[in-house]
């Protein structure tokens, strides 16, 4: 059975490193976001640094492959001047991923995006399906965020808004309340 893979990536307004009260809000509530979607039911796993911290391009991430990012961020670099804040996960399909996303410590997350991220025309997250057993890479999630950027919504890669099943076939993530106009949810809305 094919799982689904979650891509998300936003350029934050200040770096990683910045000490002001923004940069520390947004640090505070990561390790409890992620622990609260970690315990979602369809939840199977993350790409987690076996030795450096998130977005670290140097970090050694295994399976998850080399650290990429796309295109489009033109920001730092460096532990002192990385500004940007990215995720790849698995998930065995679009309901429990909505379920983790719009619920509880993440979307509490949600609400506060704009205080911490830079506005952008660029999506800022992206589904595609693999095969039971292979692991998405990283080099993986930005082809699939910058192909929905360049072409729209595809089975290749996807949002909520304009889902796709496995087969290639349309879906929907039914009885949602899908916020309308949630640009975390469809690009360009």
């Amino acid at each position: 059975m094919p799982h689904l893979a979650l891509y998300t990536f936003g350029v934050l307004k200040s770096p990683l490193a910045d000490p002001a009260p923004l940069t520390r809000e947004f640090h505070a509530s990561g390790e409890a976001v992620y622990r609260e979607v970690g315990r979602h039911p369809g939840y199977i796993a993350r790409a987690e640094a076996a030795d450096r911290g998130p977005g670290d391009f140097e970090a050694d991430w295994g399976a998850w492959g080399a650290f990429t990012v796309p295109a489009w961020y033109d920001k730092g670099r460096t532990v002192d001047t990385i500004a940007l804040a990215t995720t790849l996960s698995l998930w065995t399909d679009l309901r429990p991923a909505f379920d983790a996303i719009y619920t509880g410590l993440h979307r509490a997350a949600l609400n506060r995006r704009y205080d911490w991220f830079e506005r952008s025309e660029h999506p800022n997250y992206v589904f595609w399906w693999v095969p039971d057993g292979v692991i998405p890479t990283w080099q993986d999630g930005v082809c699939a965020l910058e192909h929905l950027h360049a072409h729209g919504a595809a089975p290749r890669a996807f949002t909520f808004h304009h889902a796709f099943a496995p087969d290639g076939t349309s879906a929907r993530v039914t009885g949602t309340g899908l916020p309308k106009g949630d640009r975390l949810a469809d690009k360009g809305a």
